[in-house]
């Protein structure tokens, strides 16, 4: 087996525990705690509410009504931001583990070709796709642009269990998604 192919293994690996280290951190300091559980269960609360309700109203409807809808509307923006606010801290917490960890990553990996792509990257994409490393074949790839590419479709496998999760936080799950398994 190749240096270059166990690299580029070695990395897909980081970027595996990487990941699972993130949600690990993530569950740790926001999913089990109970204010994520209360604002969470108070957010689907709201939104069911606010649901039948924008069923139940007509066109016809008095503005005392509307004005009920903005208020429960206004009342379940806030507790999204507050859910939001609740995800920051692990946030924070992610960024600096990760700004670790990239200095080791990189320190380790500097100047090795860890891949090769079948591809020459865009003129504006080559600085990360070849960064530190010698020679001008553009088809080279560094360990930062390998990783940010497993990374990314790691972090999108996790997106999609956040959603599955009924996460209220994620962007477009208006509705609890119900699955019969």
């Amino acid at each position: 087996m190749s240096t270059m192919f166990a690299d580029t293994l070695l990395i897909v690996f980081i970027s595996v525990c990487t990941a699972l280290l993130a949600e690990g951190i993530t569950w740790v300091l926001v999913y089990r705690t109970d204010k994520y559980k209360r604002l969470k269960a108070e957010v689907e609360k709201q939104s069911k509410k606010l649901e039948k309700k924008k069923e139940t109203i007509t066109e016809s409807a008095g503005r005392q009504q509307k004005k009920k809808i903005e208020r429960q509307e206004e009342k379940l923006k806030n507790n999204n931001r507050d859910l939001s606010m609740v995800r920051m801290k692990s946030m924070f917490a992610i960024g600096f583990c990760f700004t670790a960890l990239m200095g080791m990553f990189n320190s380790i990996f500097d100047g090795r070709v860890v891949a090769k792509l079948p591809f020459t990257p865009l003129s504006y994409i080559q600085g990360l796709s070849h960064r530190n490393l010698l020679g001008d074949d553009t088809t080279d790839c560094s360990f930062i642009f390998l990783y940010i590419l497993c990374t990314m479709s790691i972090r999108q496998g996790t997106r999609v269990r956040a959603l599955v999760r009924e996460d209220p936080t994620c962007r477009g799950a208006t509705k609890p998604m119900h699955h019969n398994y």
